[in-house]
């Protein structure tokens, strides 16, 4: 009993030191006072409505939103197969194969982002769209195989065989039974690529940024709660993202 309240008590503290933060940038947005101070003076929704007047805002957002689509939607292409195929096969080199996939992680970002500059930008000469999908691709590609590579550890594949029985076919099968238990790693994928901002900084260019370079970039020269106000947005649009991945592609989508 000591040793579950001890848990019990030490899981709080930790999703308290995580949360708090996000509580506090949470109240600040309604701040009336024009510098991001806690506790607030008063309440307004004044520095919402700047969100949506400022232009780099609503057009990084759209920037980001496309962007985070098309390379989740290619590396889901590419990696939910090569993770499926590691889990459910044994591949000779497998242990050497993941530490491939997953080295990108192990690379701090500021890295990753000046040797994609290096080889996308200057060696390749590449237009500036093509070179942030290219960058938000290989960065997500990571996220997408550990994500869902771990899920498919942890997956008792006779579920699926037992499906093939019954009548469905291989990719029936996979999309009914396997998918659901693997939707978090299109989550994680999206948002990994969204808030990407090492990559988005050395492959922008001239009036092509992304809304957290467009963020930083606001930062430098105001500092109102216009900023905790975008972060309350895109907090809540993570939730409602999660929540629409539940129930149309996780486990929430098999009992209806």
């Amino acid at each position: 009993m000591r040793k579950n309240k001890f848990l019990t008590v030490y899981a709080c503290l930790v999703f308290g030191f995580l949360f708090l933060p996000l509580a506090i940038i949470a109240v600040t947005a309604f701040n009336t006072a024009p510098t991001i101070s806690f506790p607030i003076s008063g309440f307004t929704f004044k520095w919402f409505a700047n969100v949506f007047a400022t232009k780099s805002f609503l057009s990084g957002f759209q920037l980001s939103f496309m962007l985070a689509i098309v390379a989740t939607l290619i590396a889901l292409l590419v990696g939910v197969p090569a993770a499926y195929a590691l889990s459910r096969n044994s591949v000779k080199g497998k242990k050497l194969l993941k530490s491939f996939f997953l080295s990108p992680t192990i690379i701090p970002g500021i890295v990753v982002g000046y040797s994609l500059y290096q080889f996308i930008v200057l060696k390749l000469k590449l237009p500036v769209m093509q070179g942030l999908l290219i960058g938000h691709f290989l960065v997500v590609l990571p996220y997408v195989i550990r994500v869902v590579g771990s899920a498919l550890e942890q997956f008792d594949f006779s579920i699926e065989e037992m499906a093939w029985t019954l009548g469905c076919g291989k990719a029936q099968a996979f999309f009914k039974v396997v998918l659901p238990n693997i939707s978090s790693g299109i989550v994680a994928a999206f948002i990994n690529s969204f808030n990407n901002i090492p990559v988005s900084m050395f492959l922008s260019g001239p009036g092509v940024r992304t809304l957290p370079t467009a963020l930083m970039n606001y930062i430098e020269y105001f500092y109102d709660p216009t900023v905790s106000a975008v972060s309350v947005l895109l907090m809540a649009a993570t939730i409602a993202i999660m929540f629409v991945v539940e129930k149309t592609l996780g486990i929430g989508a098999l009992t209806k």
